[in-house]
This record gives structure tokens, C-alpha cells and sequence, in this order.
């Protein structure tokens, strides 16, 4: 039982930290671009990466016997298009105007090379709690990474958090002005790109 903890833990640690799919393997890094300028966008896209990935890895780890071979990248897909779909329809039915907000991203998770990754790569030959628990691993460390970015930008760029104005009054009058800078796309890269060299070096990997 302890190794059986020792492995899950593992297994959600590794991309949530080591393996980072965004600062480490440099995937999905498009919509770390596009829903990271305010806060609030960046933590409903977390949740829904976060349900689609680790639903999509349970059912793919559930089916894997059962799975052809030869269609098995079309089953795969079906089942990430039909949860991508159930969050979409649950966005517009109770949180319409953040699924404006979002626009064309969430149907975009269909894309994303983490979950089909994980899907073929990790639960099709392994149980469904380690397909869990690398689903939830690979979710926290793609939305760590989103949540800091947007947390940045927004501050900085708007100088407020959650929408909520957080910059003193004082200091406009003083002669401070937001960093319009950070609601640019080239500013989510730069922040990556830190915070990519800062974990690496943190990991102690070296790049010839």
C-alpha cells in the first residue's frame, strides 16, 4: 500500500513540479498566451483543462483493453471532444459571459497537446488511479503556470486582481501608470520564459 502511495504521489508530482508541461516540456503555451491577461479567465481555464485531462485519463485508462489498436487516437479523441463539450455547454449555461470571455479557447482544449499526450501516452498503459492522478499532476502544473502569468499581468497591466482595483489611488496620483506592456502577448512569454529558467535552474538541468 505505501508503494502503491509512493508511485501515485510520483506520478502526480512529476508534471506538476519536475516535469512541468508548460516550463519544462513547453507545451500548451498558446493559450498560456491567450486567457492569461486577467486572472479570472486563467483560473476557469485551469478548471476546465483540469476536468477534460483527468476525466479524458480515467476513461481512457478504463477502455484500454478494449481500444483497437488501429482507431485507437479516434477514440481518444471522441472522448476529449465530448467532455470539451460538456464544459462548454456548462460555461454557457451558468457562467455566459465568462464563456464570452474565454470565447474560442475552451473548444480549443480539443488541441491541446498535453491531453492527447497524456491520453496515449501515459493511460493507455496504465490503471486508471495513476491515469488520475498524472491527469490531476499535468493540471496543476499547467495551471500553476497560468494562474502566476495572469496574476502578473493583470496586476501590472491593470493594476488590479480578480477585477478588483488593488494599486492605491496614491500612487496614480503620484505618477504611476499600469504597464500596458503586460496585456501584450510578448509579455506572457517573457514571464514564461523566467519562470522557465528559474525552475530549471531550481531542478539543477542544464542546457547545452
Amino acid at each position: 500500500m505505501k508503494l502503491i502511495r509512493t508511485k501515485a504521489f510520483k506520478t502526480f508530482a512529476g508534471p506538476a513540479w519536475t516535469n512541468n508541461p508548460i516550463n519544462m516540456q513547453m507545451l500548451g503555451i498558446c493559450s498560456a498566451l491567450a486567457v492569461t491577461i486577467q486572472l479570472n479567465t486563467a483560473i476557469v481555464m485551469t478548471l476546465a483543462m483540469t476536468f477534460v485531462i483527468t476525466m479524458s485519463s480515467l476513461i481512457v485508462s478504463l477502455m484500454r483493453k478494449i481500444i483497437p489498436d488501429n482507431i485507437r487516437i479516434i477514440v481518444e479523441l471522441a472522448i476529449i471532444a465530448s467532455l470539451v463539450v460538456l464544459t462548454d455547454e456548462f460555461l454557457r449555461a451558468y457562467y455566459y459571459e465568462m464563456s464570452r470571455m474565454l470565447s474560442i479557447f475552451v473548444g480549443l482544449i480539443i488541441t491541446n497537446c498535453i491531453i492527447l499526450g497524456r491520453t496515449e501516452g501515459f493511460a493507455m498503459g496504465n490503471p486508471p488511479h495513476l491515469a488520475v492522478m498524472d491527469g490531476l499532476g499535468n493540471a496543476a502544473g499547467y495551471g500553476s503556470v497560468l494562474i502566476f502569468v495572469a496574476f502578473v499581468r493583470e496586476l501590472f497591466g491593470s493594476g488590479s486582481v480578480l477585477g478588483y482595483t488593488v494599486i492605491p489611488e496614491f500612487f496614480y496620483n503620484a505618477g504611476y501608470e499600469d504597464m500596458g506592456f503586460m496585456l501584450l502577448a510578448p509579455a506572457a512569454f517573457i514571464i514564461i520564459g523566467l519562470m522557465a529558467w528559474v525552475q530549471k535552474y531550481l531542478a539543477g538541468v542544464d542546457e547545452e
